[in-house]
């Protein structure tokens, strides 16, 4: 782990605009006390972080051009996927695979909580917290969301789940994976691919399957995913060797190339810069469908370009999810000082 104290953030220069929806601030605070009133047991630590995330800031900046009824059902997923990351951060391999499959029965039964599922697993007689916080959210997004991006969207969900289990188990057994294999799980584990689909639905547009599944939208959609990925591991890096978490692309890259923490964090900067020099030369060479269908897959790349300029803008200047009062000035990150992680089977 890090034998610097501080390091300096590398220069990423995003080339979208950055842009903030009107109500943007009235519809998070909605959706904040939303969530808040969801749960029996919000402790005042949990008030703080809800309040501290500011996840419907990032919602308002990444989804600027939604109605406020839709940035309002956006703002919430956000909110439940801010708090599915930090709470699969927590549990052990075993409760990871129990609690993905109460998320998974929420959406898959939006109006009436399931016992028992299809599978044959049984789950709790009385509904978790977490499945009536899902459903309410889902049974109103499903309401005007087109058949084939709720189900984009339910298969993303399952492979984010999926790949938080593996990321539980990874942290289990100290294993770290190679820097293909690394990015090839976080695009499933950054909640970026169900976040993406919202795009569709904030647009209220249905993109053709046959477009989702054109190489150059794949590759446009995987671009901004690891562009917000690879910048969200540099911002968080702080936080998490402070706890001993080692699932980080900032470790990945040390252990692989043998670097110090800043030459780590600047190679990684270089890869950001190379990520958005990809998306753009893609971009120019999309091929066209009919007058329709372009129309609306400019909408969704214009959705791909607000999600990183946007993220980018609100994990530096917005949140304080990633830097702590006192451990960011002038570009120079002062690390915190480490403390123990317990691992569960």
């Amino acid at each position: 782990m890090p034998t610097q104290t501080s390091f300096l953030l590398p220069q990423i220069s995003c080339p979208f605009n950055v842009s903030y929806h009107p109500n943007g601030d009235v519809v998070a605070a909605a959706s904040d006390k939303w969530f808040e009133g969801g749960s029996d047991h919000f402790t005042e630590a949990k008030r703080r972080r809800l309040y501290e995330i500011k996840a419907g800031q990032l919602t308002a900046y990444c989804y600027n051009d939604a109605d406020d009824n839709r940035l309002r059902v956006v703002c919430d997923f956000i909110n439940i996927l801010f708090h599915l990351d930090d709470l699969f951060d927590n549990l052990s391999t075993r409760d990871t695979v129990a609690f993905s499959d109460v998320v998974m029965n929420a959406l898959t039964s939006p109006h009436a909580y399931r016992i028992i599922l299809p599978s044959g697993t049984k789950l709790p007689e009385a509904e978790p917290e977490a499945s009536r916080i899902v459903r309410d959210f889902w049974g109103r997004c499903i309401a005007d969301m087109a058949p084939s991006v709720q189900a984009r969207f339910c298969e993303n969900m399952n492979a984010f789940l999926k790949s938080l289990e593996a990321e539980s188990k990874s942290r289990g057994d100290d294993s770290l994976p190679s820097i293909a294999e690394f990015m090839s799980l976080r695009r499933d584990n950054g909640g970026c691919r169900p976040s993406f689909d919202l795009l569709e639905y904030s647009f209220g547009i249905e993109l053709p399957d046959f477009v989702m599944d054109d190489p150059s939208i794949t590759l446009l959609s995987d671009c901004a995913n690891d562009f917000i990925a690879l910048t969200n591991d540099i911002f968080s890096y702080n936080v998490e060797q402070s706890r001993g978490d080692t699932y980080n692309v900032v470790v990945i890259v040390m252990k692989s190339f043998k670097l110090d923490l800043q030459g780590a964090v600047d190679h990684i900067g270089n890869m950001c810069r190379e990520t958005l020099e990809l998306f753009q030369a893609t971009k120019a060479s999309l091929p066209s469908w009919n007058v329709e269908v372009d129309k609306d897959v400019a909408l969704y790349i214009k959705g791909l370009e607000d999600w990183m300029s946007g993220s980018l803008h609100w994990s530096l200047f917005v949140s304080e999810r990633y830097f702590p009062p006192s451990t960011l000035k002038d570009g120079v990150v002062t690390l915190l000082p480490q403390r123990a992680r317990s691992n569960a089977a």
